[in-house]
């Protein structure tokens, strides 16, 4: 028994003529009814009763149809199994990120890709949300990590929501605590020196939307500042910033506290172009930003949770 012969079978069922079948199966007739005849020779049983005007299942026949089909079906699925793996032998992947995710979930996702899939090649692209849009639609990048979807239509992008991400208040560890309590208030925090990023920062238009909202304006010692130089003018105590509780991974020089009053948080979703359909490798990695976003939400606590559907 082979798999085409129990094609031959199922399209014989189906359309009830050796005839048409051999024509739908590009075979010549002989050839399929020697399908037909090997197979119910290697099975001992007749499974046509054959007329002129067509051919009917027999009592085996019926028995062996769902079989057949439920075999040619697995069969389909290891092949295209299969072909997803010999697809990731080569390949790359094209991901946009904002700085802030570059430098926590891009590179959780990214460690855990390669060790997975050495040979597929990784290209990042490291911008605010909207260049991120702009480099998906131009077909620059395959898959982007954004925290503003408003500029994300429809019909141009799918949109994913992942994480729900608070924004906190980040100090030295090296200095004493800039509160006793386990939250500080916005207000709390305008009065404290502060390291600010600069203004091409999704994060900045959020906070200052946020201060001037509350008739606050924050005692900048720094401001304009990159995520990288951000992180490290904290550490060195020259200030404070409000920075997504993401960063604080594997960041011993730094603690954090949430900011209330109110309480500020992002949405981080992936984006793909809607009329593209994506690659093998390209639907793994969205796999694995998904599996690493779940697992940072159950480990953060309060401050990351699972986005609702969109």
């Amino acid at each position: 028994m082979n798999l085409e012969q129990l094609r031959a079978f199922v399209e014989v069922a189906r359309l009830g003529n050796f005839t048409r079948a051999a024509e739908r199966l590009h075979l010549a007739q002989p050839s399929l009814s020697r399908q037909i005849t090997t197979l119910e020779q290697d099975l001992g049983a007749e499974l046509f009763h054959r007329a002129r005007r067509g051919s009917t299942l027999t009592t085996a026949g019926e028995s062996l149809l769902p079989l057949a089909r439920r075999m040619l079906a697995d069969a389909e699925s290891v092949r295209r199994e299969l072909a997803e793996l010999a697809g990731l032998q080569r390949g790359r992947v094209r991901l946009g990120a904002t700085p802030t995710l570059c430098i926590s979930l891009v590179a959780e996702v990214f460690a855990a890709f390669h060790a997975a899939h050495p040979a597929i090649e990784l290209h990042i692209s490291e911008h605010g949300s909207r260049r991120l849009l702009d480099e998906l639609s131009r077909g620059e990048l395959d898959l982007a990590l954004i925290t503003t979807s408003g500029a994300a239509s429809a019909d141009r992008f799918t949109v994913t929501p992942l994480l729900v991400e608070e924004l906190v208040v980040i100090s030295s560890s090296s200095t004493p605590p800039i509160t006793e309590r386990d939250a500080i208030p916005l207000a709390d925090m305008a009065a404290l020196p502060q390291v600010v990023f600069s203004p091409a920062y999704d994060l900045r238009a959020t906070t200052d939307a946020a201060f001037r909202t509350a008739g606050l304006t924050p005692a900048a010692i720094v401001e304009g500042a990159e995520m990288d130089a951000v992180l490290r003018f904290v550490e060195r105590g020259l200030g404070v910033a409000i920075v997504p509780a993401m960063v604080l991974i594997e960041r011993p020089g730094l603690r954090s506290v949430r900011l209330v009053e109110p309480t500020l948080a992002r949405t981080i979703s992936v984006a793909r172009p809607a009329d593209i359909a994506p690659t093998a490798a390209v639907e793994v990695m969205q796999r694995t930003i998904t599996r690493t976003a779940t697992d940072l939400a159950e480990a953060s606590g309060a401050t990351m949770r699972l986005a609702p559907p969109a």
